[in-house]
């Protein structure tokens, strides 16, 4: 006897990417479950430094990258760090990692990635009406400012993408420029480039919360369980829990660095790993902060979260298991108060470590599983998942009710690997 369906969509994952899914879908009147242990301490939607990072075109495997990582490697305080014990595991990962850097394939990454900028861009100014949430945004720009005049010249690359994708930008030359958009940072800084048109939320855990309580005032269902395995057949799928199941007509898998166990289950082999992000909020800084900071030389980032100072970043690939290594946090808040005197003054803060899940050629799944079209797969999106959500929800929600997607998602394939 067929059971009854709990929901049309059963989405599993409740971070930034599943909870846009769920409200998109239910625009359509569709009826929506998500499954999610709600971890608040470990969700990298609620603690991340809050920003659309729209003028982040690049993939992050570029050729300046690969020529870098070698020293960062051997800085414990640098921006990339592999733990000893996690070597082995993260090889294959580089190894595609490096593969996307080269000039057959970084093109074709930049394009998709830029392609999904777009429409996660204009898809966010949708889901700010319909979720009526200006409020809980700031437009107050990104200065990306760099130490060293070589690396700036480097950064041209980044630039020339910036143009090519309608990514407004001002390059400026002197410390007195930068001062002008944010003053009190170290004079050493002398190059910089401002993006006006960069956005931050005001915090990103009220804005997963926003989002989350107007699912559930909208009907929408949450069940707190963890997913042991998805069963789809031709016309429905099942989603086992212990002691419980969810019957529905459709099911994405949202589940962050999570996520590929599931889809494994189901027969793709998706590379996924986490880079593990640090950082660090100080509630009483002293510092005016103006905008956005982006120390793209050392791979973190400077935001204000409500009243408060975030300083987050760097990249630490030890897998989903191992505990924190806070040390990271304190050297990034170290290099911030070189960069930024008075940043401290003494005051206390909170340190944070969260799983940015990343796929080695920096571009998320957005597809059907392999196994069955009642399954769809919306993970990988890197430090990006907070940009890239609205345009992914879109996505899968024309998938879904199937209708073309508003671009071509032929990049985001699971099956590329």
């Amino acid at each position: 006897m067929k059971l009854p369906l709990d929901c049309d969509v059963a989405i599993i994952g409740g971070g930034i990417i599943g909870l846009s899914i769920a409200m998109s879908l239910q625009q359509t009147g569709k009826s929506v479950i998500v499954i999610d242990r709600d971890d608040k301490l470990i969700n990298a939607s609620r603690n991340n430094a809050g920003a659309f990072a729209f003028a982040d075109i690049l993939p992050l495997a570029t050729p300046q990258i690969i020529k870098a990582a070698p020293k960062w490697l051997l800085d414990p305080a640098g921006p990339l760090y592999i733990h000893p014990a996690y070597v082995f595991s993260i090889f294959p990962w580089m190894f595609r990692f490096w593969r996307a850097s080269l000039n057959d394939k970084f093109e074709q990454l930049l394009q998709a990635q830029a392609s999904l900028m777009a429409l996660s861009r204009d898809a966010l100014e949708r889901q700010v009406i319909e979720l009526k949430a200006e409020s809980l945004l700031h437009r107050k720009g990104q200065l990306r400012i760099y130490q060293h005049k070589k690396n700036f010249d480097r950064s041209a690359i980044f630039w020339k993408a910036c143009s090519q994708h309608n990514v407004r930008y001002t390059l400026l030359n002197s410390a007195a420029e930068i001062a002008e958009i944010q003053p009190g940072l170290n004079s050493t800084y002398e190059h910089a480039g401002f993006t006006p048109d960069w956005i931050n939320v005001t915090d990103p855990n009220s804005w997963l919360q926003h989002i989350q309580d107007l699912f559930i005032v909208r009907s929408g269902k949450w069940v707190d369980k963890k997913v042991d395995r998805i069963i789809p057949s031709q016309n429905d799928v099942s989603i086992k829990m212990e002691e419980h199941t969810v019957n529905a007509s459709f099911c994405v898998v949202a589940a962050g660095a999570w996520s590929s166990r599931l889809a494994s289950d189901l027969g793709d082999k998706i590379p996924l790993d986490t880079e593990r992000g640090y950082n660090v909020t100080l509630p009483n800084s002293d510092f005016d902060l103006k905008t956005h900071l982006t120390f793209a030389e050392h791979g973190f980032v400077v935001s204000t979260i409500n009243k408060a100072i975030r300083v987050g970043g760097a990249v630490e690939f030890a897998g989903l298991r191992r505990p924190p290594n806070f040390n990271r946090a304190s050297a990034l808040l170290k290099k911030a108060e070189n960069f930024m005197p008075g940043l401290l003054n003494g005051n206390g803060y909170d340190k944070w470590m969260g799983f940015r899940p990343s796929l080695p050629d920096s571009l998320p799944v957005i597809d059907y599983s392999t196994l069955s079209k009642r399954v769809l797969y919306a993970f990988g999106h890197g430090h990006l998942g907070l940009t890239q959500a609205a345009g992914t929800a879109e996505l899968v929600r024309d998938l879904i009710i199937g209708q073309n997607p508003a671009i071509n998602i032929s990049a985001f394939s699971a099956k590329r690997f």
